[in-house]
C-alpha cells in the first residue's frame, strides 16, 4: 500500500519563510486564533528550549476555501496547526492578528 503522508522536520525559519512568502493559508474551516498571551509565551519557551511542540499538518489542495473567499491553488493548506503557526506569525515575524473578538492586534 502506498504511503499517504510524509513526515518532515523543519526548523521555525521553515515556517516562517512559508508564512512571509504567502506559500502558506488557513482554510475557511480554522477557527479563530484564541490563545492567550501566556500560551505564545509558552510555546516560545518549548522551541527555545528544544521541547517537542507537536505536529503540524500541512496539504497540498488545489481547491479548497480559504478564510478571505479565495481558493488555495498553488498553496499549502495548514490542515492542524494553526494555533502555532498564528503564534509565531505574530510573535517572531511581526505580523498583527485577528482574535476571535475580530480585534486586530
Amino acid at each position: 500500500m502506498a504511503e499517504k503522508y510524509q513526515v518532515s522536520h523543519h526548523p521555525v525559519e521553515y515556517f516562517i519563510s512559508l508564512i512571509k512568502s504567502g506559500s502558506i493559508a488557513i482554510p475557511e474551516i480554522q477557527r479563530p486564533f484564541i490563545w492567550k498571551p501566556r500560551q505564545v509565551r509558552d510555546l516560545i519557551d518549548s522551541l527555545y528550549t528544544g521541547y517537542p511542540t507537536d505536529y503540524l499538518i500541512i496539504s497540498q489542495s488545489p481547491d479548497m476555501k480559504l478564510r478571505d473567499g479565495s481558493t488555495s491553488e498553488g498553496k499549502k493548506i495548514l490542515i492542524d496547526g494553526q494555533q502555532r503557526v498564528t503564534a509565531l506569525m505574530t510573535s517572531i515575524a511581526g505580523y498583527e492578528i485577528v482574535d476571535s473578538e475580530l480585534e486586530r492586534k
